[in-house]
């Protein structure tokens, strides 16, 4: 009673304002933003109207309130957003899935084990939003390989992510933001693989399920337009390709009757000036200014494309050149493939496209055309269009959507794809390697090379700024804010002593392996409804300040908070990933609830069992 007596009462106010938030947050009525915002206000307008002091000292001040947005944990995550979305645009984690899907018709079982362990192990240094993007295409190819359900491979994907990000400390801004309220706290630091044990030991837990129960309990569904994609998938384009001075294809012939350098791509002609060579081709070799013309799906074209850009290379360096808002110029860093129809009416019919001056009036160029899949054997410029031709078209992605208001041909925007420029797959790579060798031995702190890296990573060329920009959330940026101020008010206020003491009281008689487990649990429950982040921070002083009521190890009640902040297996609107995967997957909200609900009492127990063994807190 006396303790209850002795708090301020701004320390209810506090708790009141941080109860009132979470529960608008769960009721999804208002945006992330505003909720934030609103937080952040109600705070400030408390401690500037009844401020708590100590000794004359004001204890919250609005720089106090306001430290989150300048928090070294904020700008390691917006940096590692940065440099993840990096690697995604410049393609540099292409290569090795390739070759992993060229080996799934010899292994599926071991190939598709292969990819789910590689994306653990990139989650564990990357955001997982960014590795789940690049992922998502892959997984649905492997699917459509495999004749498989594509909703057998979207929500482990998710999942897996989730494991794999729980295994560092910059595998998950949950973690960072942690680290950052734990040592705002006390001043305790989290080393960079201490997560790994235990996050090591619950992707495991969490693997073995998925491969039993949750196989068993995910649902089934085809993609209802799959026919129809496939369909569009199996049309052949007549392309062109132009044998230049130092062209990759100079002195190669076909092997068998096949060129082994353009794989999955038909050769119909090439022509050698004023003469016109068809198949077969023997005795044959390729010499500079040959023209081929060849038969290619727009998969061909696309995988040669980012496999090989020389072999296009007269027609990606006429689209490597964009105009920034500025009026600048720079090297694009977002190609893009769209497929257009030939509208009717239209003012390009009749004519060749060397005469609608295409690239000279939009900017972009006209890869191939397909025309009702009859195959001609003529050079692409020479073809009069007709109406109803498809054009494969390539180019920067503002000059594509400039094609929108083109009422000469029918945009298909369904069909819009974004290529990476595989010239910067090598330098983000270094750029990525760089950021984690210097942060995983302590070289510099996580803020500070994540920040160096995202900079790198625009310097260079593999973002420019509206994309870097792009990859930051503003919702993140908010969420994180208001969640440091609230943990901040709750720490300084006495609400997470007496919240720990409450608890200490309340299961401290049962011992400190009933505490972890009701850390965890807890943890995991309200990452589902409220936000993964915001739960880490709450929690953190809350963990420490029931450590130091029962005198057990502060240091194992934080890492529970992380890794139970981490289980948002159950809703799809608990992380990122999940709402990412929902769409491919066809999932419906239940979906998760049905399978990630399970997988939190498996990953709770599994914890339960794991971690008092591992502290010494048996």
């Amino acid at each position: 009673m006396d303790a209850l007596i002795n708090t301020p009462w701004q320390m209810w106010a506090t708790l009141a304002v941080i109860g009132v938030t979470i529960v608008v947050y769960t009721l999804d009525r208002f945006s992330l933003e505003l909720i934030s915002a609103g937080a952040i206000v109600a705070l400030l307008f408390l401690f500037l109207i009844a401020p708590l002091e100590s000794d004359g000292v004001s204890l919250l001040t609005v720089e106090t309130l306001l430290s989150g947005f300048a928090s070294p944990a904020l700008f390691a995550i917006i940096g590692l957003l940065i440099i993840g979305q990096g690697m995604f645009q410049s393609g540099a984690l292409e290569h090795p899935t390739d070759h992993l899907l060229r080996a799934y018709d010899r292994r599926p079982i071991a190939i598709t084990a292969a990819i789910f362990v590689f994306i653990m192990i990139i989650s564990a240094f990357l955001n997982n939003t960014p590795v789940v993007v690049m992922f998502i295409p892959i997984m649905a190819a492997l699917a459509q390989q495999g004749k498989i359900p594509v909703a057998r491979f979207m929500m482990p994907l998710s999942y897996l992510s989730i494991f794999g990000g729980m295994t560092t400390i910059i595998g998950s801004s949950t973690n960072l933001l942690a680290l950052q309220s734990y040592n705002a706290t006390t001043g305790g630091e989290i080393g960079f693989f201490e997560l790994t044990p235990i996050g090591l030991m619950l992707a495991a837990v969490g693997v073995v399920y998925m491969l039993t129960a949750g196989r068993w309990l995910m649902p089934i569904r085809e993609n209802p337009n799959q026919s129809l994609t496939n369909a569009r998938e199996g049309k052949h384009f007549i392309a062109q390709i132009e044998i230049t001075r130092h062209h990759p294809l100079i002195g190669k012939g076909p092997v068998a009757g096949l060129f082994v350098d353009l794989p999955d791509i038909t050769v119909r002609m090439v022509q050698r000036r004023e003469k016109a060579i068809l198949p077969p081709f023997d005795d044959f070799k390729f010499k500079p200014r040959d023209v081929v013309i060849v038969a290619a799906t727009r998969s061909a074209l696309t995988a040669l494309l980012k496999s090989n850009p020389e072999m296009l290379e007269g027609l990606m360096a006429e689209t490597s050149i964009a105009d920034d808002e500025d009026g600048s110029v720079q090297r694009s860093t977002q190609l893009t493939m769209v497929e257009a129809i030939v509208a009717p009416g239209s003012r390009m019919i009749g004519r060749s496209i060397a005469q609608i001056a295409f690239h000279a009036q939009t900017n972009c160029v006209i890869l191939g055309i397909e025309r009702r899949s009859r195959m001609i054997r003529t050079q692409m410029n020479t073809i009069r269009l007709e109406a109803g031709d498809v054009l494969l078209i390539l180019g920067d992605i503002n000059d594509i959507r400039n094609l929108r208001s083109d009422r000469d041909i029918l945009l298909l925007e369904y069909s819009m794809q974004g290529l990476p420029d595989p010239r910067n797959a090598r330098i983000a790579a270094l750029i990525f390697a760089a950021v984690v060798a210097a942060t995983a031995t302590g070289l510099v702190p996580i803020a500070i090379s994540a920040i160096a890296g995202a900079t790198a990573m625009v310097a260079s060329g593999c973002l420019n700024v509206r994309q870097a920009a792009r990859a930051v959330d503003r919702r993140i940026y908010l969420l994180i804010g208001a969640s440091l101020a609230m943990g901040a008010a709750l720490e300084r206020t006495g609400g997470a002593a007496f919240i720990g003491e409450a608890i200490a009281s309340t299961a401290g008689q049962f011992g400190p392996a009933v505490i972890l487990s009701a850390f965890f649990i807890m943890c995991a429950a309200l990452t589902n409804v409220l936000s993964n982040n915001a739960t880490a921070v709450l929690f953190t002083p809350i963990a420490v300040s029931t450590a130091t009521q029962l005198g057990i190890d502060e240091h194992a009640l934080v890492l529970t908070v992380i890794f139970g902040s981490n289980c948002s297996f159950a809703t799809p609107v608990a992380y990122q990933t999940n709402l990412l995967v929902m769409t491919p997957g066809h999932y419906k909200f239940r979906d998760f609830m049905v399978v990630g609900g399970p997988l939190i009492i498996v990953t709770w127990l599994a914890y339960s069992i794991i971690a008092p063994i591992y502290f010494g807190l048996t």
